[in-house]
């Protein structure tokens, strides 16, 4: 028989229908244990997502059945639900924007499991805050991964960009500078290719900018594709659609060498004290352009 369960949240009431549901049938997590999960975390996720479009990655039968990514708002999402309305190729499209821990609850009784975020704000669609850096390995040892990060953050250091890490619950780590909104989606991505590039030729034994697996030839792939206008990328504290409901976790630089770090090391029931402490506090106000950046790039490839 098919539960609700009326969850509170501030002043509103979420109704979890098919609470009993299992999203992760091996694991036993329901759709009520996933919103009790973005309740729990919203303090922590809400200021990466605050004033951003979404897309919704739902899969109403569990991560056994269909998925499907959701950009445009359903008709039936409640009016209390933030919107906004961007540009996109032949027309437009409406977002949901979260604001508040309700609006995390409510996805999830929809059963979007994973909330992916744009890399600019509502206000500025075309002027992104952040520039990322995946970290994509052509296996399951995270042993590449650690080392591409350490020389991805060498290279950044030169360039005098600050950076944050973060697990993806997928396979590697993201890497994530803050930018201070003055260039255009278009510019950030040609620097990601450039830095990208420039990394890869240093290390061209391990790492590749290759987008054709058949290519890479067992190195870690430095994806910066996302980067581009409208694309989207993992938010912190998200669950992934994985055996085990493994979250994407920020961490500091000091922990990439700890033992026992994987790209799925934290899951929903098993978060720790990741809550308690956040390692990217102060990241933001240290935005930076990247004028100064491309011309110390430029002159590290003329060297």
């Amino acid at each position: 028989m098919s539960s609700t369960v009326e969850l509170r949240v501030g002043r509103r009431t979420i109704e979890v229908k098919r609470a009993e549901k299992e999203l992760f049938p091996r694991d036993g997590i329901t759709k009520a244990d996933l919103a009790e999960h973005y309740r729990r975390v919203a303090p922590r996720m809400l200021p990466e997502l605050r004033g951003r479009p979404l897309m919704l990655e739902r899969m109403p039968d569990g991560i056994d059945g269909d998925r499907f990514y959701q950009k445009e708002v359903s008709d039936y999402f409640p009016d209390w639900i933030g919107r906004t309305t961007v540009a996109k190729e032949g027309g437009k499209v409406t977002h949901v924007v979260c604001e508040d821990t309700a609006t995390l609850v409510y996805l999830a009784s929809q059963a979007c499991i994973t909330p992916h975020r744009w890399l600019s704000r509502a206000d500025r669609p075309r002027h992104p805050d952040r520039l990322v850096f995946d970290l994509d390995p052509p296996g399951d040892d995270f042993a590449p991964v650690r080392s591409a990060a350490h020389r991805l953050r060498e290279l950044l250091d030169e360039l005098e960009l600050p950076s944050g890490l973060m697990t993806t619950g997928s396979r590697g780590l993201h890497v994530v500078v803050p930018l201070n909104r003055r260039h255009d989606a278009d510019d950030v991505l040609d620097f990601a290719r450039a830095a990208a590039r420039a990394l890869a030729a240093r290390h061209d034994k391990e790492l590749t900018t290759e987008p054709r697996k058949d290519a890479r030839k067992g190195r870690l792939y430095l994806d910066v594709a996302r980067n581009g206008y409208a694309q989207t990328v993992v938010a912190p504290f998200a669950v992934r659609t994985r055996p085990g409901a493994p979250v994407a976790v920020p961490l500091s630089w000091d922990e990439l060498d700890t033992p026992g770090l994987t790209a799925r090391r934290w899951t929903v029931h098993d978060l720790g004290d990741r809550l308690d402490t956040d390692p990217w506090a102060g990241l933001a106000r240290h935005a930076r352009g990247l004028t100064a950046a491309a011309r110390r790039l430029r002159e590290r490839a003329d060297a």
